[in-house]
């Protein structure tokens, strides 16, 4: 098997809307990639126009899963039903753990003229589907840098890089990498990934190549297996390096909820309507 890993399939996403009319791309949870264990679904959001994202995502319920927030440009005002409420800037992430319920509110905010972010569902096992909710939020600022030869920068959000450098997510449930590279044109970038976790990488901007394979702007690659991963960039790029650890259980997915069988999904819609969601 070859170290390095190459790329498996290419993915490029679907539009698609929700909310309050959110106008997004959906990369995955598509009929072209419905998962890929441990995640569940990844949205890509961004627009200079405000009647694409105006309405935001109003009041609405999750429970069995994580929702990981990074943003690019704007902001994301959230609230929710435990009364916490704040705003993720340009540059800052949440990581929510909805566990057994939350009921949330989203409104994204342009900042000069701009608005750009993601949203990836991370899933939680059976044994903390249930577990309380809980928040992991940090600015810019509080996220380490780690800048390399050429110009290399990464934004370690969660997992370690190879000469020591770790993200500010805890989560040993399934072990995340996530960063932010920026890598300036031909040069390269390479570090490890664990062997048994599932990974990919998205293009924000820019063209790389990965094991001889070109991968351009708003494309995705599910990563083949190996233990490190070698990008190098034609242009100056920037993209998000993802992993994590699968964890190997049957998803059943009803809307805002994903628990493992038809009754969990069944149970936690019986609960929402009945107010029993949270509290």
């Amino acid at each position: 098997m070859n170290k390095y890993r190459g790329i498996k399939e290419i993915i490029k996403g679907i539009l698609a809307s929700d909310g309050d009319g959110v106008q997004l791309t959906r990369i995955i949870g598509s009929p072209y990639l419905n998962h890929l264990d441990p995640f569940l679904l990844l949205d890509a959001f961004g627009s200079d126009k405000p009647q694409d994202y105006i309405g935001g995502f109003p009041s609405h319920p999750h429970r069995g899963f994580e929702t990981v927030t990074y943003m690019l440009a704007g902001k994301m005002r959230h609230k929710d039903s435990a009364g916490n409420e704040g705003v993720i800037e340009a540059g800052g992430v949440q990581w929510m753990t909805a566990g057994r319920g939350i009921i949330h509110s989203e409104m994204p905010e342009q900042e000069e003229g701009l608005l750009a972010g993601f949203q990836l569902w991370v899933n939680l096992p059976a044994s903390h589907k249930m577990t309380e909710p809980n928040y992991q939020e940090f600015s810019i600022d509080e996220i380490p840098k780690e800048m390399r030869e050429a110009g290399c920068k990464i934004s370690v959000i969660a997992g370690e890089t190879a000469n020591g450098t770790k993200g500010v997510i805890e989560n040993d449930l399934v072990s995340p990498t996530y960063w932010d590279i920026q890598l300036n044109a031909n040069s390269d970038f390479c570090d490890n990934i664990s062997l048994d976790h599932n990974a990919f990488v998205y293009v924000i901007e820019g063209k790389i190549v990965i094991e001889n394979e070109t991968l351009l702007q708003a494309q995705l690659a599910v990563l083949a297996e190996g233990s490190e991963v070698k990008i190098r960039a034609n242009r100056d790029s920037r993209f998000l390096l993802i992993a994590g650890k699968p964890i190997n259980e049957p998803i059943e997915r009803g809307g805002p909820f994903v628990m493992n069988t038809k009754e969990e999904i069944q149970q936690a819609f019986s609960d929402y309507r009945s107010g029993r969601l949270v509290g």
